[in-house]
């Protein structure tokens, strides 16, 4: 099982419910919210609802929660731009991760910014 929630994480008080979100989803193992700055038309973003600092530790700590995770992203896909969209996990501040708790980026339609391949 996965880390307990960190108090100082930003998303882990989000999913506390400490912090408020434009909240688009909710399921036992995950919470989506919109993001504050938005990349795209559709960006939003889902987190686990235990703390993992990225998506690689989620996914050696606890494969069943990153496999809820996935399936909600692409739930939410579907729901939020008719299923054609990019999923994108940043793993470590090099590649532009800046909170450290395993989140995916869901973005669909236009995308604002640059986007490698």
């Amino acid at each position: 099982m996965s880390s307990t929630p960190d108090p100082d994480c930003l998303f882990c008080r989000i999913v506390a419910g400490d912090i408020p979100a434009e909240i688009v989803a909710e399921t036992e193992h995950t919470v989506a919210f919109r993001d504050i700055f938005p990349q795209a038309d559709v960006h939003v973003l889902v987190v686990p609802r235990v703390h993992e600092p990225d998506i690689g530790s989620l996914a050696a700590a606890d494969p069943e929660v990153t496999v809820a995770l996935l399936a909600e992203a692409r739930r939410i896909a579907e729901v939020e731009v008719g299923g054609q969209y990019r999923l994108v996990f940043n793993t470590g501040s090099a590649a532009g991760q800046t909170v450290f708790h395993a989140h995916a980026h869901v973005l669909g339609g236009e995308i604002h910014v640059p986007l490698p391949g």
